[in-house]
Order: C-alpha cells, then structure tokens, then sequence
C-alpha cells in the first residue's frame, strides 16, 4: 500500500508535487529539525545539498501547502505547564473565525480553532488549549477567554487532561 506522500509523487500531472529531495527533507525533518545553532546548515550538511537549497525547498513546499509550517514545539510539561485544558466554547458561528483569530492570539493559548458542532449533545464549535502551572491559572487564562468574548459566548466548558499522549504529525516512511 502506497503512503500519501508516494501518492503525491505519482500524480496524474505532468510533474509530481514533490520530487525525490523534497522527499528527503521531509523524512529528515518529520521527528524535526536538527539541535544545532544552525539547523538548516546541519540538515543541508546531512543531506549533501547546500543550504540555500533546502531553504527554497522548505519555502516552495510550504507555499504550496505540502507542509504546513515550521515552528518550535516546547515540551511544556518539561517547563513546569502540567494542568492543561482544552476550552470549548459556544459562538455564534458568523463569528467563530473573527473571534478564534483573537482568541488565538492571546499568549496563553497554544492553539485554537473550529470544529463541527454535534448537537443536541455537543454544541461548541471554538476549542482553545491552555497550559498552567496550577489549574487555577487556567481557571484565570479561561475567565480572560471569557471576557473576550463577552456577549459571544453562549456557553463553554474545560476538559482537562488527565495523561500524557504522544503526539506526532505525519510519518513517511523511507
């Protein structure tokens, strides 16, 4: 069985989405990049290509969507964040890209975004997660959410954690 990125490189095109380096560069950075003071240069090394290559390579790929971004990902267990909860929120949904955009620019909040309502059980379509040191500083960090979207909110709930799952994007396989 084919993954989805041999997929991509077998398309009906005339060209595939990504060739065999993109391949590469996907593969070496999908655990992420390289713990060095100069990663790209490390990957580039690593990869026997010179590192104004695998910057155009990581740029066109994102520009056409084959990655999404490249961001550092804090374990913030490790940092002393141990309660953490996901805040689900009840928003008028003409209003729930508008008010996720401010909500997800808030500090505190890791990520942010829509998802499908399930009614009559499930009727929140925001979901922000944020970290705490105590659940009372989520508690705080919720109550802030809250008055940002004074006479939005309609209604909100916090799940929180109560383990650690391993979490992990799209693996290629070699």
């Amino acid at each position: 069985m084919k993954n989805s990125l041999d997929r991509l490189m077998d398309a009906d095109d005339s060209e595939p989405l990504v060739d065999e380096l993109d391949r590469r560069i996907i593969q070496a950075t999908q655990a992420g990049l390289p713990l060095d003071v100069r990663p790209y240069h490390a990957l580039a090394e690593a990869l026997e290509v010179a590192v104004d290559v695998v910057m155009a390579r990581l740029s066109s790929m994102r520009e056409r969507g084959i990655i999404r971004r490249i961001a550092a990902v804090p374990n913030h267990y490790a940092l002393g964040y141990k309660v953490n909860g996901m805040s689900v929120w009840d928003v008028p949904d003409d209003s729930v890209a508008r008010l996720g955009k401010q909500v997800g620019a808030l500090d505190f909040v890791s990520h942010c975004y829509q998802r499908p309502r399930h009614l009559p059980v499930w009727p929140y379509n925001l979901f922000a997660m944020v970290h705490g040191q105590t659940r009372e500083a989520v508690e705080d960090q919720v109550g802030e959410i809250a008055a940002l979207l004074e006479g939005c909110n309609r209604g909100h709930e916090v799940l929180y954690s109560t383990r650690i799952l391993k979490k992990t994007g799209l693996r290629i396989s070699k």
